[in-house]
């Protein structure tokens, strides 16, 4: 059977890949935040899996908010990305997976999720700044890709516990796939901040560290949460711990951390990085 070999928690902001792209990373500003990067980046080298199951949100590349599905899962042998108007350049094209993608829709579709399953898709920074970021140099292309976009943007959105759900089933439906593949998950996002109103630039440093360490100890402690509450403690834009949520909840059983990090500010968010074994 397939297996998931771990599981990388990582922040998507698009000023990271307008850094990347300026040869930043080392100037006072970025430094920090970089420097958290390459024990992640030599796990990966040294475990080599075949597949990343990337969870992110579309922000209007591919789904804007005349049609905003719920969950959207891509079963394409290709994923392009496109100008955002974040400044930040298109990259070039992700090699998809559609066997394991089409096998995790079947199962996903038998314990009663009805995703949108995309045979073309445009993904943006949500899921291009991670593999850029994780796999630098186009070493992405090596990999192989089924994007898992939950939409954190237009209500009604999915409960967090929800999201966790789809985790799961999906971590099922990896593990019962006959293949001797190796697959990394990846929850990208958040983790606390908000864009704009009245409370542009929040951050809740102390409620980011403690999802942190529930997502490793006790994830069910924070399914208890609503979209409500999680804008009202971390932000408008802190319900992208829904992608945490589903990473980890593709993880069955408990977990080992092998690296964690977390900086601020980096474009006015609390900017996140975990690294999960299994146990």
């Amino acid at each position: 059977m397939a297996k998931i070999i771990g599981a990388v928690g990582t922040s998507h902001i698009p000023a990271i890949g307008k850094a990347m792209d300026q040869g930043l990373e080392q100037t006072p500003y970025w430094k920090d935040f970089f420097d958290a990067y390459p024990p992640v980046r030599n796990w990966l080298n040294e475990q080599q899996p075949d597949i990343a199951v990337v969870f992110y949100n579309d922000h209007g590349l591919s789904f804007f908010l005349d049609k905003k599905p719920t969950f959207a899962i891509g079963a394409a042998p290709e994923y392009t990305n496109a100008d955002e108007g974040w400044g930040i350049q298109p990259i070039a094209p992700i090699t998809g997976e559609t066997e394991l993608a089409w096998h995790i829709i079947n199962n996903l579709i038998e314990d009663e999720f009805d995703v949108t399953v995309c045979q073309e898709l445009r993904v943006d920074h949500g899921l291009t700044v991670p593999m850029t970021l994780l796999w630098p140099n186009e070493e992405y292309r090596k990999i192989k890709v089924i994007p898992v976009a939950i939409n954190c943007e237009r209500h009604p959105m999915p409960k967090p516990s929800r999201s966790y759900k789809l985790g799961q089933s999906i971590g099922r439906a990896i593990q019962s796939w006959d293949s001797d593949e190796k697959v990394v998950v990846l929850g990208t996002g958040g983790l606390s901040h908000q864009l704009d109103g009245a409370r542009a630039g929040f951050i809740n440093r102390e409620f980011d560290l403690y999802c942190m360490d529930k997502l490793v100890t006790s994830p069910e402690a924070l399914l208890g949460y609503t979209n409500a509450d999680l804008t009202e403690t971390a932000g408008a834009q802190g319900v992208e711990l829904a992608m945490w949520l589903a990473m980890r909840g593709a993880l069955e059983g408990d977990v080992k951390l092998l690296h964690q990090n977390y900086h601020i500010p980096v474009s006015n968010t609390g900017a996140g990085l975990m690294l999960l074994e299994p146990s």
